[in-house]
């Protein structure tokens, strides 16, 4: 057995602030629970200790939890550092998957040693099945700490672990404090599901974090924080009012839920969603549909304030576009089904305002005098432009001014300049942005007073991407129209033929009759007007289709707009060698968006001295800082660009004051807190916990007091590990065997077979066929075959829950309850001797086995995995009818489909079916019967109709 973090030899780290090496020796030394603020280069220091256990050798290292990039960035780091460090017993990390690596060569490997990233539901198989004894690893690595809840996988894992390895090391790895704050000492909570007695706190403010931040090599900051438009503060003033009325109603509608944390400025955040629904969850069936509306609404509402400040002013105007379009009602429906805050005067306000930034009316100067000049008689583009491109373009000319005048400082910077945006969308906005800010159009009427004399004069603008955006736009909405006319064609046709049916004379199309229509305010003519065009077109008021095309016809491309290449999405690369070259990095401007830990790489790769955070983002920010204080020899600049008074900038303040609020929490806590006592040492090796586990106390019924030395025992399959059912099974101390079963998900005892549904997997086994089949195959080869349908414990217990809520109207929810419960019905009258159980929640599904099992022999994992094979040569429970048990089953050796057509002849019962399929052989063999015969098996009466039914001539 592995000695306990057995210290490894000395090798070359690359770990050079003071806080990184401290936080490094507090690893090697004991196990513990790290939580480090994010952006202070978590990814590095797990590489750099895994990386010394590496070295060492004759190490078995299991990393649980990591994703994807970061396998690759730990397989990279390591190999590296395997370089660097010329260590000749580094392995590296070998990566386990399912569909690359096999059982046998999964033995293999663990036999040889090494560093493993495992997945989780493989890792848990591994470890129970013995392919990876537990007492061979040296240490496990966790990382996504704040993930390991009591029911998961990875907390199952490290119970097996800990059972079975006293010695070995662990180490858990957070970025993420947040998710400590949940429920009553969330600290201690979380060390108790990890087995770990000790955490390490390692924030922002930290002293050892700060000195090393903070010293002489500090990053040059620059704060540029940019004023909206008039357009965008009004714009955004009108959403958050929206959003204000809709938590008012929320409230208002369910005010018997913990509501503090229920504020704008919560609803600003993603996991606003995450709260709301979590404390609706448990009576979601009962919540109104106006209520379930809103808090859909509110992530619309949250996604619109984001696009205000990251798409530009026809991309806005476009996704408006299809709110708007995905919110109306189909024809006929009623006001209720409409998302409320559309009927608010800030949504209007909203829509209004991004048609304004975009093309507004321009007066007819050639109206007659009597006529209010006002009234636009065409359109014109204003193509506002956001404010930040502008700033962009002044820090570009202002770093190329500098270079200019002053020689750049002999360090190991280049001249690259890096953009940071938070994702694709803006990065390509940006992008084309600059390739196009130097493009005018040419003979623009409204624009040759203001532009100066000479090309090279004129100022860099959006003007050239903006209107190659706007007839996009226009060509778009005129194809989006047609598809809402489809659409709208069918739902009238519908609607039609449902009122024509009721009312033949009169064709009201869906809308009341004009004797008990309401006046509207302002006449008839807008009473009787849709919102609407007769194609279906979603049309704002004044778009006319003369306005759309004078519109397009002045901003058609100008001779030095079509001289423009077009934007090239796909490339074969065909003349690669005479169109592409390699650029000189000083020459390069990157525009990248935001990706966790893998900034550190682009900063280590393009070592830019320059860079624009075009949004803020804190995390970024410290990696900068790391980055800057990690490196003697370079020099770095940063323009911080936000939106003064946005909800840019709020959301940026609440997510660092959210973090320093959880580590001040973590740290209150952890001053507090008592030792942590893991219970690892009382598991199954504790001989009197195995005999008073296996004591059998139920005498009711018959029982006798009964004690076996054998532990109680489900076979389990493989596939059912990605649940929490497992695991809680093993917590009732039953050994849980994993296997691959053809039939059924757990296997009790030898005669009773359990297949589990969740309520959203038994829809869709009910939608595509499999479940018969699987009861089939239940009935076929076990005595006691049940469907067991699971529900959350975070969910209510009903089936209302899951119904279709894409419906309109309120009905939909009970009526697609009512079908899943005739499903059921038609389930159970199909096969009689099926049992369904009910569990609301996986803690009431592992009581209920447990009360299944007692007085019961143990399953025989080896004849589990047989039964539903191909070869299976029917001795036990094959095609004989005999079950494990030694009970025969009635229907074991009957063949469903006959005995369906048999059910319908008439005269037949079920205690008639059950004694012709004992007694005769076929359909066609009770067909040729006498009518004697047959009454004597199962009645003069009933023989009498059976006989007739065969026997009758198809021509009387």
């Amino acid at each position: 057995m592995p000695d306990k973090n057995p210290r490894p030899p000395v090798v070359r780290l690359s770990l050079p602030l003071d806080y990184q090496q401290e936080l490094f020796e507090e690893l090697q030394a004991e196990d513990e629970l790290v939580i480090l603020a994010r952006g202070l280069g978590l990814l590095r220091i797990v590489t750099n200790l895994l990386h010394a256990y590496d070295a060492a050798g004759d190490n078995l290292i299991v990393i649980v939890g990591a994703d994807e990039r970061e396998v690759s960035w730990v397989g990279e780091a390591l190999v590296e550092h395997a370089a660097v460090s010329m260590s000749s017993k580094a392995r590296g990390l070998t990566v386990v998957k399912t569909d690359v690596v096999n059982v046998g060569t999964r033995e293999k490997m663990y036999a040889n040693g090494g560093i493993f990233s495992i997945t989780a539901r493989i890792l848990i198989v591994d470890l129970l099945s013995n392919l990876l004894k537990a007492e061979t690893i040296t240490g496990v690595v966790v990382l996504h700490g704040e993930k390991v809840v009591a029911t998961s996988l990875e907390a199952f894992i490290l119970r097996i672990y800990r059972q079975r390895n006293k010695a070995g090391f662990l180490k858990v790895f957070s970025d993420n404090p947040e998710p400590f704050m949940a429920g009553f000492s969330p600290l201690a909570t979380m060390l108790r599901n990890l087995f770990l007695r000790k955490a390490s706190l390692w924030p922002r403010f930290h002293v050892s974090v700060a000195r090393s931040l903070e010293g002489r090599r500090k990053a040059e900051v620059i704060e540029l924080e940019i004023p909206m438009t008039d357009s965008m503060h009004e714009i955004q003033t009108a959403v958050l009012e929206c959003v204000e009325v809709s938590i008012g109603e929320l409230k208002k509608a369910n005010s018997g839920l913990e509501m503090d944390d229920w504020n704008v400025d919560s609803a600003l955040h993603k996991s606003f969603d995450v709260i709301v629904r979590r404390q609706l969850d448990p009576v979601w069936h009962r919540v109104s549909w106006r209520s379930k509306q809103i808090v859909n609404d509110l992530a619309v509402l949250r996604q619109i304030l984001h696009s205000l400040l990251t798409y530009d002013a026809v991309s806005f105007h476009r996704y408006l576009d299809t709110i708007r379009a995905a919110h109306s009602p189909p024809p006929g429906a009623t006001r209720q089904s409409e998302s409320p805050w559309l009927f608010l005067d800030a949504a209007h306000t909203i829509f209004d305002t991004a048609k304004r930034r975009v093309y507004t009316g321009k007066p007819d100067e050639k109206a007659p005098p009597g006529v209010i000049r006002s009234i636009p008689g065409s359109l014109r583009p204003v193509l506002e432009e956001q404010p930040k491109w502008a700033l962009v373009t002044e820090v570009l000319d202002e770093i190329q001014r500098d270079s200019q005048l002053n020689p750049p400082p002999r360090d190991d910077s280049n001249s690259t300049i890096l953009i940071v945006c938070s994702d694709q969308a803006t990065c390509r906005q940006l992008r084309e942005y600059i390739q196009t800010m130097l493009v005018q159009p040419e003979s623009l009427p409204d624009d040759d007073d203001e532009r100066p004399d000479g090309e090279g004069d004129a100022k860099p603008s959006a003007a050239f991407m903006m209107r190659r955006k706007l007839r996009d736009y226009l060509n778009w909405k005129r194809d989006f129209a047609k598809v809402s006319a489809s659409l709208y064609a069918e739902n009238q046709k519908a609607l039609s033929g449902a009122v024509d049916s009721a009312y033949p004379k009169h064709g009201y199309r869906g809308k009341a009759p004009p004797n008990k229509r309401r006046r509207v305010r302002g006449g008839a003519a807008t009473a009787s007007s849709s919102s609407r065009t007769v194609e279906g077109a979603l049309l704002m008021a004044d778009d006319k289709e003369a306005q759309v095309s004078g519109l397009l016809a002045e901003i058609n491309p100008t001779e030095s707009e079509a001289q423009q290449k077009p934007e090239v999405i796909t490339d074969p690369l065909d003349d690669l060698e005479d169109l592409f070259a390699l650029f000189e990095m000083n020459d390069l401007i990157v525009v990248h968006p935001y990706d966790g830990d893998m900034d550190e790489h682009i900063l280590e790769e393009i070592k830019p001295r320059t860079i624009i955070m075009y949004e803020p983002d804190a995390a970024f920010i410290r990696r900068v800082e790391v980055y800057r204080s990690s490196h003697a020899d370079r020099t770095v600049r940063v323009y911080f660009m936000y939106y003064g008074g946005s909800v840019e900038e709020q959301r940026y303040l609440s997510a660092v004051r959210k973090e320093k609020d959880a580590f001040t929490r973590l740290i209150r806590e952890k001053a507090n807190m008592a030792v942590t006592l893991t219970h690892a040492g009382q598991g199954v090796d504790d001989p009197q916990e195995q005999f008073l586990r296996t004591v059998n106390t139920r005498i009711a019924g018959g029982g006798r007091l009964a004690a076996t030395a054998e532990a109680p025992r489900v076979v389990v399959d493989v596939r059912e590990f990605r649940s929490s059912l497992p695991s809680l099974l093993h917590g009732q101390n039953i050994e849980v065997v994993p296997c691959m079963l053809t039939v059924g998900d757990y296997v009790l005892t030898p005669e009773i077979c359990i297949e589990r549904k969740s309520v959203r997997d038994l829809i869709s086994s009910f939608k595509n066929g499999r479940l018969y089949n699987q009861a089939e195959m239940m009935l076929h080869h076990y005595k006691s075959p049940m469907l067991l349908i699971e529900f959350d414990q975070t969910k209510s217990f009903t089936l209302e829950l899951f119904a279709d809520l894409t419906h309109s109207h309120q009905s939909s929810s009970s009526t697609q309850a009512s079908d899943l419960q005739s499903k059921l019905v038609l389930l159970a009258l199909a096969f009689p001797t099926l049992r369904i159980i009910w569990s609301s929640s996986p803690y009431q599904t592992a009581t209920i086995f447990a009360e299944l099992k007692k007085m019961s022999p143990e399953p025989d994992p080896i004849r589990a995995v047989q039964i539903g094979l191909p070869d299976d040569d029917g001795d036990g429970a094959g095609a004989a009818g005999h079950h494990p048990g030694g009970t025969r089953a009635p229907t074991a050796t009957v063949n469903p489909v006959p005995q369906d057509m048999l059910r319908a002849v008439p005269g037949v019962t079920d205690k008639v079916a059950r004694a012709l399929v004992l007694e005769v052989g076929s359909v066609w063999e009770l067909a040729q019967m006498e009518e004697q015969a047959i009454a004597e098996l199962v009645g003069k009466e009933a023989g009498r109709q059976i006989w007739r039914f065969f026997n009758r001539s198809l021509f009387d």
